[in-house]
C-alpha cells in the first residue's frame, strides 16, 4: 500500500518536471526553436490546431525557422497565427510555399524578462510537486491504522527525499534555462 501511493507519486512528479521543461522549452532564447511554434494554435477550417500538427519545421541557421506546412491551403491562418502571438516578436515571411521566421536579436531587456518568466514557470512547477506531496502525505495518513506509524513516518521521510529530487531537478533545469537566456 506504502509503496503504491510513493510509486504513484514519484510518477505525478516525473509528469511534473517533464511539463516544466516543456514549459522552458517554449521559452524563447536566441535561436529559432520549433517547440516555440508546435503547440501555437492555428485556425483550421474554424478548429485551433497546434501548428506542429499542420506543418513540418526546418532550422537551416541558429535564428531561421522554415515552416512548411502539410496542406498549401492552411499558409495563411499559419502566417496570421506567428503575426499575431506577441510573446515570440517576430514578424513571418510568406513566399506561397513555406514561410520564414527570423528570430531577432534579444535585448537584455528582453533577456530578463524571459529569465522571469522562467522563475515564474520553476516556482509553477515547484507548487506542484509540493502539492503532490501534501496528497500524498494525506494518503500515508489515512493509513497509518492500517500499517502502523512507524511505517508511515518512514513512508514521509521517504517522501520527502523524493520530492526534494524532484524539487532539485527543476531548479537544475531552471538554472540551465537562465544560463541559455543570459548567453549572449
Amino acid at each position: 500500500m506504502i509503496s503504491e501511493v510513493l510509486a504513484e507519486t514519484k510518477e505525478k512528479m516525473e509528469k511534473a518536471v517533464e511539463h516544466a521543461h516543456e514549459q522552458f522549452g517554449n521559452i524563447r532564447t536566441g535561436r529559432a526553436n520549433p517547440a516555440l511554434f508546435d503547440r501555437l494554435p492555428v485556425d483550421y477550417y474554424g478548429t485551433p490546431t497546434p501548428m506542429g500538427q499542420l506543418a513540418s519545421f526546418q532550422q537551416p541557421e541558429a535564428r531561421m525557422l522554415v515552416i512548411t506546412p502539410y496542406d498549401k491551403s492552411a499558409l495563411k491562418e499559419i502566417e496570421k497565427a506567428i503575426a499575431a502571438n506577441p510573446n515570440l516578436g517576430v514578424n513571418p515571411q510568406n513566399d506561397g510555399q513555406l514561410i520564414r521566421v527570423v528570430m531577432p536579436e534579444l535585448t537584455k531587456e528582453r533577456r530578463q524578462e524571459y529569465v522571469k518568466l522562467a522563475r515564474d514557470k520553476a516556482e509553477e512547477a515547484r507548487v506542484a510537486v509540493r502539492n503532490i506531496r501534501r496528497k500524498s502525505k494525506t494518503d500515508l495518513d489515512a493509513l497509518e491504522s492500517e500499517v502502523g506509524e512507524d511505517e508511515v513516518s518512514r513512508a514521509e521521510k521517504e517522501l520527502d527525499k523524493i520530492t526534494k529530487s524532484y524539487t532539485d531537478r527543476i531548479d537544475d533545469a531552471f538554472k540551465a534555462k537562465e544560463a541559455d537566456l543570459l548567453e549572449v
